[in-house]
């Protein structure tokens, strides 16, 4: 039975449709060295600075007096606390979210494309680091960055989460670079 008609596709027509394309070279050597090099880099920071802020009185060091300093918390939830104390919770929404970036990636981010593969690599990395913690910490995210000015203070994070949201940053650029590209290709062929 052939399986291509509209109402049945078959794996093989939604490997061939414009949506789906296999990463080159170029995109795999981008992902990869990024997610590795980015989960070392959270990992080293996070052992070095807690190792560091130890020994400093309340476990805490000013870099700009009034805007910056390290501190040592423990994270027993996601941002801004969020679900604190389901340990398991996080570490299967951790899981999932590496498994649909690796799909993602492997099936969706395409040949030629750069943005994405580095976005990718970056969201693949923060949620690495974070998932380490939460396997290997205790089920604790070890945050050290603590912006505040006066009494406004951004919840505490990582190099794991400023990852995160360089690569969502990235991600939303790519659909408006995305777009444009789209948009001139669909002028050219009128």
């Amino acid at each position: 039975m052939d399986q291509t008609d509209e109402h049945c596709p078959s794996w093989r027509h939604l490997f061939q449709s414009k949506s789906f394309a296999l990463p080159d070279v170029a995109a795999h050597l981008i992902f990869w060295p990024l997610m590795f090099l980015g989960l070392g880099l959270d990992l080293w920071t996070k052992h070095t600075v807690f190792a560091w802020l130890e020994h400093k009185p309340r476990n805490a060091a000013s870099l700009i007096d009034g805007l910056l300093e390290f501190v040592m918390h423990q994270n027993p939830g996601a941002a801004w606390g969020i679900a604190q104390g389901r340990h398991g919770f996080l570490v299967a929404v951790s899981i999932i979210a590496l498994l649909v970036i690796f799909v993602v990636f492997l099936f969706f981010s395409g040949a030629g494309q750069r943005l994405v593969p580095t976005a990718l690599g970056l969201f693949a990395a923060g949620v690495s680091g974070n998932l380490w913690d939460r396997l290997f910490n205790a089920g604790e995210v070890r945050d050290f960055v603590r912006v505040y000015y006066g009494r406004f203070a951004w919840p505490t994070f990582n190099v794991a989460d400023t990852l995160l949201c360089v690569a969502v940053g990235l991600l939303v650029i790519s659909t408006f670079v995305t777009g444009r590209s789209d948009q001139k290709r669909g002028r050219q062929h009128k």
